[in-house]
Protein backbone atom coordinates (compact mmCIF):
# COMPACT_ATOMS: atom_id res chain seq x y z
CA UNK A 1 0.00 0.00 0.00
CA UNK A 2 1.12 3.55 -0.61
CA UNK A 3 -0.17 6.99 0.25
CA UNK A 4 -0.37 10.10 -1.86
CA UNK A 5 1.78 12.30 0.36
CA UNK A 6 5.32 11.86 1.64
CA UNK A 7 5.98 10.85 5.23
CA UNK A 8 8.85 9.91 7.50
CA UNK A 9 9.62 6.26 8.21
CA UNK A 10 7.85 4.85 11.24
CA UNK A 11 9.49 2.68 13.89
CA UNK A 12 8.32 -0.83 14.73
CA UNK A 13 9.54 -0.33 18.28
CA UNK A 14 6.87 2.36 18.69
CA UNK A 15 4.12 -0.10 17.86
CA UNK A 16 2.46 -1.87 20.78
CA UNK A 17 -0.32 -3.78 19.05
CA UNK A 18 -3.27 -5.53 20.61
CA UNK A 19 -5.49 -8.19 19.09
CA UNK A 20 -8.71 -9.66 20.42
CA UNK A 21 -9.96 -13.21 20.15
CA UNK A 22 -12.62 -12.11 17.68
CA UNK A 23 -9.99 -10.43 15.51
CA UNK A 24 -7.81 -13.54 15.62
CA UNK A 25 -10.73 -15.72 14.53
CA UNK A 26 -11.62 -13.34 11.69
CA UNK A 27 -8.09 -13.63 10.33
CA UNK A 28 -7.97 -17.44 10.33
CA UNK A 29 -7.67 -17.57 6.54
CA UNK A 30 -4.67 -18.29 4.30
CA UNK A 31 -2.14 -15.41 4.02
CA UNK A 32 -2.24 -13.21 0.91
CA UNK A 33 0.23 -15.20 -1.20
CA UNK A 34 -2.04 -18.24 -0.90
CA UNK A 35 -5.28 -16.43 -1.71
CA UNK A 36 -5.47 -18.25 -5.05
CA UNK A 37 -3.55 -21.41 -4.19
CA UNK A 38 -4.94 -24.53 -5.81
CA UNK A 39 -4.00 -28.13 -6.40
CA UNK A 40 -3.74 -27.25 -10.09
CA UNK A 41 -1.16 -24.51 -9.46
CA UNK A 42 1.05 -26.68 -7.24
CA UNK A 43 4.19 -27.63 -9.17
CA UNK A 44 5.60 -30.94 -7.89
CA UNK A 45 9.31 -31.49 -8.41
CA UNK A 46 9.67 -34.53 -10.72
CA UNK A 47 12.86 -35.51 -8.88
CA UNK A 48 10.80 -36.17 -5.73
CA UNK A 49 7.78 -38.42 -6.46
CA UNK A 50 6.44 -37.95 -2.93
CA UNK A 51 5.32 -34.45 -3.92
CA UNK A 52 3.05 -35.79 -6.66
CA UNK A 53 1.89 -38.55 -4.33
CA UNK A 54 0.92 -36.02 -1.65
CA UNK A 55 -0.91 -33.91 -4.24
CA UNK A 56 -2.86 -36.94 -5.45
CA UNK A 57 -3.75 -38.04 -1.92
CA UNK A 58 -4.96 -34.59 -0.88
CA UNK A 59 -7.13 -34.46 -3.99
CA UNK A 60 -8.70 -37.68 -2.75
CA UNK A 61 -9.02 -36.24 0.76
CA UNK A 62 -10.95 -33.32 -0.76
CA UNK A 63 -13.16 -35.67 -2.74
CA UNK A 64 -16.27 -35.28 -0.62
CA UNK A 65 -16.28 -31.51 -1.01
CA UNK A 66 -15.61 -31.73 -4.73
CA UNK A 67 -18.42 -34.26 -5.13
CA UNK A 68 -20.82 -31.97 -3.31
CA UNK A 69 -20.03 -29.24 -5.85
CA UNK A 70 -20.98 -31.40 -8.84
CA UNK A 71 -24.42 -31.00 -10.43
CA UNK A 72 -26.93 -33.81 -10.17
CA UNK A 73 -29.36 -32.83 -7.48
CA UNK A 74 -31.42 -35.12 -5.28
CA UNK A 75 -31.73 -37.92 -7.82
CA UNK A 76 -28.05 -38.07 -8.73
CA UNK A 77 -26.56 -41.53 -8.38
CA UNK A 78 -23.15 -40.07 -7.60
CA UNK A 79 -22.21 -40.23 -3.95
CA UNK A 80 -19.59 -38.12 -2.17
CA UNK A 81 -16.20 -39.79 -1.97
CA UNK A 82 -15.54 -41.29 1.42
CA UNK A 83 -12.69 -39.82 3.46
CA UNK A 84 -11.01 -42.68 5.28
CA UNK A 85 -9.53 -40.61 8.10
CA UNK A 86 -10.62 -37.20 9.43
CA UNK A 87 -7.05 -35.91 9.76
CA UNK A 88 -4.03 -35.55 7.49
CA UNK A 89 -0.54 -34.48 8.50
CA UNK A 90 1.96 -33.13 5.94
CA UNK A 91 5.48 -33.93 7.08
CA UNK A 92 8.47 -32.60 5.20
CA UNK A 93 11.27 -30.10 4.86
CA UNK A 94 10.83 -26.39 4.30
CA UNK A 95 10.03 -25.04 0.87
CA UNK A 96 8.48 -28.22 -0.57
CA UNK A 97 4.99 -26.72 -0.84
CA UNK A 98 3.28 -27.96 2.33
CA UNK A 99 1.57 -24.63 2.99
CA UNK A 100 0.50 -24.34 -0.64
CA UNK A 101 -1.14 -27.76 -0.44
CA UNK A 102 -2.74 -26.92 2.91
CA UNK A 103 -4.21 -23.70 1.49
CA UNK A 104 -5.39 -25.54 -1.62
CA UNK A 105 -7.30 -27.97 0.58
CA UNK A 106 -8.82 -25.06 2.51
CA UNK A 107 -10.05 -23.43 -0.70
CA UNK A 108 -11.78 -26.63 -1.82
CA UNK A 109 -13.45 -27.29 1.54
CA UNK A 110 -16.91 -26.11 2.43
CA UNK A 111 -17.32 -23.66 5.29
CA UNK A 112 -17.20 -22.90 8.05
CA UNK A 113 -13.45 -23.44 7.82
CA UNK A 114 -10.34 -21.97 9.41
CA UNK A 115 -6.65 -21.64 8.44
CA UNK A 116 -3.93 -20.46 10.80
CA UNK A 117 -0.60 -21.16 12.39
CA UNK A 118 -0.29 -23.12 15.60
CA UNK A 119 0.55 -19.85 17.39
CA UNK A 120 -2.67 -18.24 16.17
CA UNK A 121 -4.82 -21.08 17.50
CA UNK A 122 -3.14 -21.09 20.90
CA UNK A 123 -3.50 -17.29 21.00
CA UNK A 124 -7.21 -17.69 20.22
CA UNK A 125 -7.61 -20.05 23.17
CA UNK A 126 -5.67 -17.65 25.36
CA UNK A 127 -7.79 -14.67 24.34
CA UNK A 128 -11.22 -16.30 24.51
CA UNK A 129 -10.69 -19.05 27.03
CA UNK A 130 -10.77 -22.74 26.20
CA UNK A 131 -14.53 -23.32 26.31
CA UNK A 132 -15.41 -20.23 24.27
CA UNK A 133 -12.74 -21.02 21.65
CA UNK A 134 -14.09 -24.55 21.24
CA UNK A 135 -17.62 -23.21 20.93
CA UNK A 136 -16.53 -20.66 18.32
CA UNK A 137 -14.94 -23.29 16.06
CA UNK A 138 -17.44 -26.06 16.76
CA UNK A 139 -19.10 -27.22 13.57
CA UNK A 140 -16.19 -26.27 11.32
CA UNK A 141 -15.85 -28.52 8.30
CA UNK A 142 -12.07 -28.10 8.19
CA UNK A 143 -9.37 -26.69 10.42
CA UNK A 144 -5.93 -26.18 8.86
CA UNK A 145 -2.94 -25.76 11.18
CA UNK A 146 0.25 -24.56 9.57
CA UNK A 147 3.58 -25.10 11.36
CA UNK A 148 2.32 -27.34 14.14
CA UNK A 149 4.63 -26.66 17.08
CA UNK A 150 6.09 -29.28 19.41
CA UNK A 151 8.36 -26.88 21.28
CA UNK A 152 6.05 -26.30 24.23
CA UNK A 153 4.57 -29.49 25.76
CA UNK A 154 1.83 -27.50 27.49
CA UNK A 155 0.64 -25.85 24.28
CA UNK A 156 0.93 -29.14 22.40
CA UNK A 157 -1.30 -30.98 24.85
CA UNK A 158 -3.72 -28.03 24.93
CA UNK A 159 -4.09 -28.30 21.18
CA UNK A 160 -4.44 -32.07 21.47
CA UNK A 161 -7.45 -31.66 23.73
CA UNK A 162 -8.78 -28.80 21.59
CA UNK A 163 -8.60 -30.80 18.37
CA UNK A 164 -10.02 -33.87 20.07
CA UNK A 165 -13.21 -32.06 20.99
CA UNK A 166 -13.61 -30.57 17.53
CA UNK A 167 -12.88 -33.80 15.67
CA UNK A 168 -15.36 -35.63 17.86
CA UNK A 169 -17.97 -33.29 16.42
CA UNK A 170 -17.06 -34.11 12.82
CA UNK A 171 -14.42 -31.49 12.08
CA UNK A 172 -11.61 -32.58 9.77
CA UNK A 173 -8.10 -31.37 10.51
CA UNK A 174 -5.07 -30.88 8.26
CA UNK A 175 -1.68 -29.87 9.65
CA UNK A 176 1.86 -29.26 8.45
CA UNK A 177 4.97 -30.15 10.40
CA UNK A 178 7.43 -28.16 12.40
CA UNK A 179 10.59 -29.48 14.01
CA UNK A 180 10.43 -30.42 17.67
CA UNK A 181 13.48 -29.87 19.92
CA UNK A 182 16.40 -32.18 19.11
CA UNK A 183 14.85 -33.50 15.90
CA UNK A 184 17.29 -32.93 13.08
CA UNK A 185 15.76 -35.13 10.39
CA UNK A 186 14.23 -32.48 8.13
CA UNK A 187 10.84 -33.42 9.55
CA UNK A 188 11.25 -37.20 9.54
CA UNK A 189 11.02 -37.33 13.31
CA UNK A 190 8.35 -34.64 13.50
CA UNK A 191 5.58 -36.98 12.39
CA UNK A 192 6.36 -39.62 14.99
CA UNK A 193 6.62 -37.07 17.78
CA UNK A 194 3.44 -35.34 16.68
CA UNK A 195 1.50 -38.59 16.72
CA UNK A 196 2.96 -39.59 20.07
CA UNK A 197 2.00 -36.25 21.61
CA UNK A 198 -1.56 -36.57 20.35
CA UNK A 199 -1.74 -40.27 21.21
CA UNK A 200 -5.49 -40.10 21.75
CA UNK A 201 -5.94 -38.86 18.17
CA UNK A 202 -3.14 -40.65 16.34
CA UNK A 203 -5.42 -43.20 14.69
CA UNK A 204 -7.34 -40.34 13.08
CA UNK A 205 -4.34 -38.92 11.20
CA UNK A 206 -2.76 -40.07 7.98
CA UNK A 207 0.84 -38.87 7.60
CA UNK A 208 1.99 -37.78 4.15
CA UNK A 209 5.75 -37.43 3.79
CA UNK A 210 6.83 -34.77 1.26
CA UNK A 211 10.50 -34.83 0.25
CA UNK A 212 12.30 -32.24 -1.84
CA UNK A 213 14.46 -29.14 -1.99
CA UNK A 214 13.47 -25.68 -0.84
CA UNK A 215 12.01 -24.22 -4.03
CA UNK A 216 13.32 -20.78 -3.04
CA UNK A 217 16.86 -22.15 -3.36
CA UNK A 218 16.62 -24.75 -6.10
CA UNK A 219 18.50 -22.67 -8.61
CA UNK A 220 20.96 -20.91 -6.33
CA UNK A 221 21.97 -21.09 -2.71
CA UNK A 222 22.63 -17.36 -2.46
CA UNK A 223 22.55 -15.15 0.60
CA UNK A 224 20.27 -12.48 1.91
CA UNK A 225 21.07 -9.16 0.24
CA UNK A 226 22.91 -6.55 2.32
CA UNK A 227 21.71 -3.10 1.24
CA UNK A 228 24.92 -1.21 1.96
CA UNK A 229 25.88 0.28 5.32
CA UNK A 230 23.58 1.78 7.96
CA UNK A 231 23.60 5.19 6.28
CA UNK A 232 22.60 3.65 2.94
CA UNK A 233 19.65 1.86 4.54
CA UNK A 234 18.51 5.06 6.22
CA UNK A 235 18.73 6.92 2.89
CA UNK A 236 16.75 4.17 1.16
CA UNK A 237 14.07 4.22 3.85
CA UNK A 238 13.83 8.00 3.70
CA UNK A 239 13.60 8.06 -0.09
CA UNK A 240 10.85 5.42 -0.12
CA UNK A 241 8.91 7.32 2.54
CA UNK A 242 9.18 10.55 0.54
CA UNK A 243 7.65 8.74 -2.42
CA UNK A 244 4.65 7.82 -0.28
CA UNK A 245 5.63 4.31 0.76
CA UNK A 246 4.85 3.16 4.28
CA UNK A 247 8.31 2.26 5.58
CA UNK A 248 9.59 1.23 8.99
CA UNK A 249 13.16 1.93 10.08
CA UNK A 250 14.68 0.29 13.17
CA UNK A 251 17.98 -0.84 14.58
CA UNK A 252 18.35 -4.62 14.66
CA UNK A 253 19.07 -4.72 18.39
CA UNK A 254 16.16 -2.44 19.18
CA UNK A 255 13.78 -4.61 17.15
CA UNK A 256 15.01 -7.82 18.81
CA UNK A 257 14.47 -6.24 22.24
CA UNK A 258 10.99 -5.03 21.27
CA UNK A 259 9.92 -8.47 20.02
CA UNK A 260 10.44 -9.76 23.56
CA UNK A 261 7.71 -7.39 24.78
CA UNK A 262 5.09 -8.43 22.18
CA UNK A 263 3.34 -11.81 22.10
CA UNK A 264 4.11 -13.61 18.80
CA UNK A 265 0.39 -13.74 17.99
CA UNK A 266 0.53 -9.93 17.70
CA UNK A 267 3.51 -9.81 15.30
CA UNK A 268 1.02 -9.70 12.43
CA UNK A 269 -0.07 -6.30 13.73
CA UNK A 270 3.54 -5.06 13.94
CA UNK A 271 3.92 -5.33 10.17
CA UNK A 272 0.39 -4.36 9.22
CA UNK A 273 0.16 -1.77 6.45
CA UNK A 274 3.88 -1.67 5.68
CA UNK A 275 5.39 -1.57 2.20
CA UNK A 276 9.02 -2.06 3.31
CA UNK A 277 10.91 -2.90 6.50
CA UNK A 278 14.36 -1.34 6.93
CA UNK A 279 16.83 -2.62 9.52
CA UNK A 280 20.28 -1.36 10.43
CA UNK A 281 23.13 -3.13 12.17
CA UNK A 282 22.13 -6.78 11.79
CA UNK A 283 24.56 -9.12 13.54
CA UNK A 284 24.91 -12.71 14.70
CA UNK A 285 22.61 -13.74 17.55
CA UNK A 286 23.68 -15.89 20.49
CA UNK A 287 20.45 -15.92 22.51
CA UNK A 288 18.17 -18.71 21.33
CA UNK A 289 15.02 -17.08 22.70
CA UNK A 290 15.79 -13.94 20.71
CA UNK A 291 16.50 -16.05 17.63
CA UNK A 292 13.19 -17.92 17.90
CA UNK A 293 11.29 -14.66 18.27
CA UNK A 294 13.01 -13.40 15.12
CA UNK A 295 11.93 -16.59 13.32
CA UNK A 296 8.31 -15.98 14.32
CA UNK A 297 8.56 -12.35 13.23
CA UNK A 298 10.05 -13.24 9.84
CA UNK A 299 7.22 -15.73 9.30
CA UNK A 300 4.68 -12.93 9.65
CA UNK A 301 6.72 -10.58 7.43
CA UNK A 302 6.89 -13.30 4.80
CA UNK A 303 3.14 -13.97 5.03
CA UNK A 304 2.48 -10.25 4.57
CA UNK A 305 4.92 -10.13 1.63
CA UNK A 306 6.79 -7.10 2.97
CA UNK A 307 10.28 -6.67 1.45
CA UNK A 308 13.22 -6.07 3.81
CA UNK A 309 16.32 -3.90 3.32
CA UNK A 310 19.05 -4.40 5.90
CA UNK A 311 22.64 -3.53 6.72
CA UNK A 312 25.18 -5.41 8.79
CA UNK A 313 25.64 -9.14 8.30
CA UNK A 314 23.41 -10.89 5.79
CA UNK A 315 20.18 -11.79 7.60
CA UNK A 316 20.55 -15.48 6.75
CA UNK A 317 23.77 -15.47 8.80
CA UNK A 318 22.35 -14.14 12.10
CA UNK A 319 21.95 -17.60 13.71
CA UNK A 320 25.18 -18.75 15.32
CA UNK A 321 26.83 -22.14 14.83
CA UNK A 322 25.52 -23.56 18.09
CA UNK A 323 21.95 -22.77 17.08
CA UNK A 324 22.43 -24.28 13.64
CA UNK A 325 23.67 -27.51 15.24
CA UNK A 326 20.78 -27.68 17.71
CA UNK A 327 17.24 -28.94 17.82
CA UNK A 328 15.72 -25.91 16.10
CA UNK A 329 17.89 -26.22 12.99
CA UNK A 330 14.95 -26.75 10.67
CA UNK A 331 13.22 -23.60 11.92
CA UNK A 332 16.36 -21.55 11.33
CA UNK A 333 16.86 -22.99 7.86
CA UNK A 334 13.28 -22.12 6.90
CA UNK A 335 13.72 -18.59 8.25
CA UNK A 336 17.01 -18.19 6.40
CA UNK A 337 15.44 -19.11 3.09
CA UNK A 338 12.61 -16.69 3.75
CA UNK A 339 15.02 -13.88 4.59
CA UNK A 340 16.84 -14.51 1.33
CA UNK A 341 13.53 -14.14 -0.52
CA UNK A 342 12.51 -11.04 1.45
CA UNK A 343 15.77 -9.19 0.77
CA UNK A 344 16.24 -10.30 -2.84
CA UNK A 345 12.96 -8.99 -4.22
CA UNK A 346 11.98 -12.51 -5.19
CA UNK A 347 8.97 -13.19 -2.97
CA UNK A 348 7.59 -16.46 -4.32
CA UNK A 349 3.97 -17.29 -5.12
CA UNK A 350 3.70 -20.21 -2.72
CA UNK A 351 5.44 -22.09 0.11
Amino acid sequence: MTTASSQAPIHLVDRNPSISGTEIAAELVPPPQFEHASFESYRPDPDFPSQQAALDRLNQFAGAWRAAQRPGGFFSRKRPARIELPGVYLDGGFGVGKTHLLASLWHVAHGPKYFGTFIEYTALVGALGYAQAVELLRGAKLICIDEFELDDPGDTMLMTRFLGELMAGGTRVAATSNTPPNALGEGRFAAADFLREIHALSSNFETLRIDGLDYRRRDTEGHAVVAGDDAAVRRTAGALAERGHRVSLDGFDELIAHLATVHPSKYVRLVEGLDTIALTGAHELHDQNAALRLVAFIDRVYDAEVPVVASGVALDEVFDAEMMAGGYRKKYLRSMSRMIALTSGELPPHD
